[in-house]
């Protein structure tokens, strides 16, 4: 099959094009050309990087039942792990691990008002996780 004089439509420029089938690579489709490059290792949408927050909890927290709840909330939104204590000061103190919308829900409950007992302030920082948690425990 012989080459054809034509215009191309792209550029305006006349020229010889391949005969169909002749020379000519398979189209590619847009998406392919147009696509986002892959996430680097570790990235993740917002909220599924991995996290660590320590959270202290001040008021009437211990002897109500609240670190049996918090162990509740924690399986309830899943994919959590770490801790629940009490302190010697009143407080209780909870260490969870896990991706960092989770963990922020579990500190949205501590704040929202439907714990057990009376809460006065929860504080909390976070940090990289460390690891070495199976579960969510009571201690």
């Amino acid at each position: 099959m012989a080459a054809s004089d034509s215009t191309h439509e792209e550029t305006g420029e006349t020229g010889a094009t391949p005969a169909p089938g002749e020379g000519t690579a398979p189209a590619v489709p847009p998406a392919t050309v147009t696509g986002t490059a892959p996430e680097p290792e570790g990235a993740g949408r917002r909220g599924e990087e991995p996290a660590r927050m320590t959270i202290w909890v001040r008021g009437e927290v211990q002897g109500v039942g609240f670190r049996w709840f918090t162990r509740a909330a924690a399986l309830r939104i899943g994919g959590l792990v770490g801790f629940a204590l009490n302190l010697d000061d009143g407080r209780v103190q909870i260490v969870g691990e896990g991706a960092r919308a989770h963990c922020e829900e579990l500190l949205d409950w501590l704040r929202g008002g439907d714990t057990p007992g009376h809460v006065e302030g929860v504080t909390e920082i976070w940090d990289e996780p460390r690891g070495g948690y199976r579960g969510f425990a009571i201690r």
